[in-house]
């Protein structure tokens, strides 16, 4: 016992050792001037760590404590569908057409009755809930205070009515009322965040979303010469000389919110070089800028320069005038650094590691958004492939076993950039570490929305098909489908290249049952399906079971045979099913395919005709042999004078067969 223990404290620290040196070189520790006073505040930290150390006399439980581990204790069920979708079982979606739409519906469902709760609450104001739940009863967003007062104010502010608070602001401008400085800056908070426009909001009159549409549409068009595109009038944009640059000049004084306020609403709606001018100013008042406005502008800063050096010295030059004003930055400084970086090209992958390095080193703990910028860094498509992967292996063994909270809104791209890279350089022991990592604690809620989880996994069944054996494949096919992934006709299609790669065509039909579950029987789906099954000779069962298969598939081809438009047939998927029929040693089926080809104005091979009078040999059927011949011959094939031949060497005939023949072949004759 004590020799396994010694050999397992020698491993756990040759294991550590080698992650603190990776990670020494992915992050060595370089500063900003950050670093010094850090370490010292730390020193004088862990001088008074040696004090008396207090134990609480009773563990504090959250509400949500008891429901937590009664949700720990059970299972996802892989055979069912989400969650999300149980209310309504007849709506269960089967595609992932059909789970956008259903996500789509449910949200916007959602919407109307928030809409007219809190466009109407008073007819919501009985309540027969036991108990009381306040945070479900419907909010009032009706104005209550009509006269000309700070409260008003105060009011229109909380309730996000930016239009009516500017409107009274106005009013209390004109009435010679003096506003406090706190009480301006909400309202400028306000007007920035939002644009100098109400929030689109569900709550908000359709007529009145309609109008700030217009407007926005009409706005730009002073300054640009071509339309406004769908995207572009949904985005709110900065415009010149609006309230909230009007309210700032009309401010007796301002303070550094003031300037914080207008710069980040510059940023965020994109007036990259008037947050810089007013950022400009605000120096020239010797003001000091928060951590925020800092934040906005690095992140604006590549926008104003072209050159990846002048674009980096201007980041560099805001991080030292926050050393210079005593700005301590926070996680999201950090992030912006690195997504900044980005787009600087060749010089990120230098300067990234140390940024890094400096985030650690004021004890900072890096989210999944920073690491994501690593990665985007560092992994980049356009380079070269070397080293990418261990770049994500350092990462991951950084990370690995960690459980993570929203703490940026990018922190979402994580998992689906980690996906992307294993998939790019299909790495699947990085695959598997980066879906491990995923159900660690939470994590799960980090993958983003509907449209996000369904990308991920898509990536993750790709790779698998790819790199692995079928039976894991299937074990994962059946882990996943439907419960968490929708897939498409191209993940089903990497399914059936995996089968084909392993030999195992004989789960084609299994296969096919799911695909027309899940409507995604499409003309090149079956048609690549058919292919498989009519390429190769297989035992009698399983030729058995391709026929049955192929029949179900021609279903497809029959108006009115289903609720879905009927398919089209082509050449290929003609000529596979009469093949398939042919080895299944069902010629009647297989003749009737062959008529097909005629009322479709389709042609089949010169093959598939030698295979199906070889078919026909093996009964001696001479009336079948002599109309294959005609019907090729009216196809007017290059093989017609080849089948003549061979009926006539192979088959016993009849006189009025061999005249027939004859003139068959005199015919061919003549047309070459």
């Amino acid at each position: 016992m004590a020799s396994s223990g010694v050999h397992a404290g020698r491993h756990i620290y040759q294991k550590s050792t080698i992650f603190l040196s990776n990670f020494e070189r992915i992050c060595p520790r370089r500063n900003f001037a950050w670093t010094v006073s850090a370490c010292q505040k730390a020193a004088v930290a862990s001088q008074g760590s040696s004090e008396e150390i207090v134990i609480p006399r009773k563990k504090t439980w959250n509400k949500e404590a008891v429901l937590q581990a009664l949700a720990a204790t059970v299972k996802r069920d892989p055979t069912a569908s989400h969650y999300m979708f149980q209310d309504d079982p007849y709506l269960i979606p089967r595609t992932s057409g059909e789970f956008k739409l259903y996500s789509l519906s449910q949200e916007s469902g959602r919407s109307a009755a928030r809409y007219f709760i809190n466009t109407y609450p008073k007819f919501f104001q009985k309540d027969f809930a036991e108990p009381h739940i306040p945070c479900l009863m419907p909010e009032n967003f009706q104005l209550q205070i009509e006269e000309v007062s700070e409260a008003a104010l105060v009011e229109r502010i909380q309730l996000r009515k930016v239009k009516a608070a500017v409107d009274m602001y106005d009013q209390l401008m004109q009435s010679g009322t003096t506003l406090s400085l706190d009480l301006t800056n909400d309202l400028l908070d306000l007007i920035c965040l939002y644009g100098d426009q109400d929030p689109k909001q569900d709550d908000t009159d359709p007529e009145q979303r309609a109008e700030d549409a217009e407007e926005v549409q009409e706005e730009p068009k002073k300054g640009r010469g071509r339309p406004r595109r769908a995207s572009e009038i949904i985005r709110v944009v900065w415009r010149e000389s609006n309230n909230a640059e009007r309210i700032f000049n009309l401010m007796p004084e301002r303070d550094s919110r003031s300037y914080g306020a207008l710069i980040q609403g510059m940023v965020r709606h994109e007036a990259f070089a008037k947050a810089f001018s007013t950022y400009t100013d605000l120096l020239n008042n010797r003001l000091t800028a928060d951590v925020n406005t800092f934040n906005a502008l690095i992140s604006a800063a590549p926008e104003l320069k072209e050159k990846y050096v002048e674009k980096w010295e201007l980041i560099l030059d805001l991080l030292k005038q926050m050393v210079e004003q005593n700005v301590r930055p926070n996680l999201l400084t950090f992030n912006a650094v690195l997504k900044a970086l980005r787009r600087c090209g060749p010089i990120s992958r230098s300067q990234a590691p140390l940024v890094f390095g400096e985030m650690t080193a004021l004890g900072i703990k890096p989210s999944l958004a920073s690491y994501n910028h690593i990665l985007s860094i560092f992994c980049r498509t356009s380079t070269s492939t070397q080293g990418h992967t261990g770049m994500l292996q350092d990462v991951l063994n950084r990370i690995s076993g960690s459980s993570f909270e929203p703490q940026d809104p990018e922190d979402m791209l994580f998992f689906l950039n980690a996906m992307r890279i294993c998939l790019e350089h299909k790495d699947l022991e990085q695959a598997y570490r980066v879906h491990s990592l995923l159900q660690e604690g939470d994590n799960w809620k980090m993958l983003g929305d509907s449209y996000q989880q369904n990308l991920y996994f898509g990536r993750f069944f790709n790779l698998l098909c790819m790199m692995e054996h079928i039976d894991v494949i299937l074990k994962w096919y059946k882990e996943l489908i439907p419960s968490m992934y929708f897939p498409n006709p191209q993940g089903m299609r990497d399914l059936l290249q995996a089968l084909d790669t392993d030999g195992r065509l004989d789960l084609v039909p299994q296969i096919w049952k799911d695909i027309k579950q899940m409507g995604l029987d499409r003309v090149e789906l079956v048609e690549e399906m058919l292919s498989l099954m009519a390429r190769e000779k297989h035992s009698a069962e399983v030729q058995e079971a391709f026929a049955e298969c192929a029949l179900d598939m021609k279903r497809r081809f029959v108006p009115g045979t289903s609720n879905k438009p009927a398919l089209e047939w082509t050449a290929s998927a003609l000529g596979s099913t009469t093949a398939i029929l042919l080895a299944a040693q069902r010629r009647p089926q297989a003749w009737e395919m062959m008529q097909l080809f005629k009322d479709n104005n389709r042609v089949p091979s010169d093959a598939l005709m030698q295979d199906f009078l070889s078919s026909i040999k093996e009964v001696q059927d001479s009336r079948r042999a002599v109309e294959l011949v005609q019907l090729s011959a009216g196809f007017c094939l290059p093989t017609t004078p080849a089948l003549v031949q061979r009926v006539q060497q192979e088959f016993e005939l009849t006189e009025e067969q061999k005249e027939a023949l004859s003139s068959l072949e005199l015919s061919s004759d003549d047309t070459m």
